[in-house]
């Protein structure tokens, strides 16, 4: 986990909406295979972020598949795969802060 998380605190609760296109289903996909020892970080970095308050438990239809990255030191990233979520996204909602990001 990131250094720089620890300062962190969620203030209140904080909701997110995403702009999806008209009659978008949930999406679930099914979990990529992890090795043991990755399933063993998942579990602390899940807990480490759910006692920090950043997640909580969920029973939403929406999923997305997680995998992990080594950094150079030798720990891991968790990379939370959102394309089939971000395929149903409304880009007009975005539009000019990419616009913005890009150029």
């Amino acid at each position: 986990m990131s250094a720089t998380m620890e300062d962190d605190k969620p203030e209140g609760k904080q909701v997110k909406d995403i702009d999806l296109i008209p009659r978008a289903a949930p999406v679930a996909r099914a979990p990529y295979c992890l090795a043991l020892s990755e399933m063993k970080e998942l579990s602390e970095q899940l807990q480490e972020l759910s006692d920090k308050g950043f997640i909580r438990p969920s029973s939403s239809p929406w999923g997305a598949p997680v995998l992990f990255v080594k950094k150079k030191d030798g720990s891991f990233r968790m990379c939370i795969d959102y394309r089939e979520l971000n395929k149903l996204t409304n880009e007009k909602e975005h539009e000019e802060h990419l616009k913005a990001i890009l150029g």
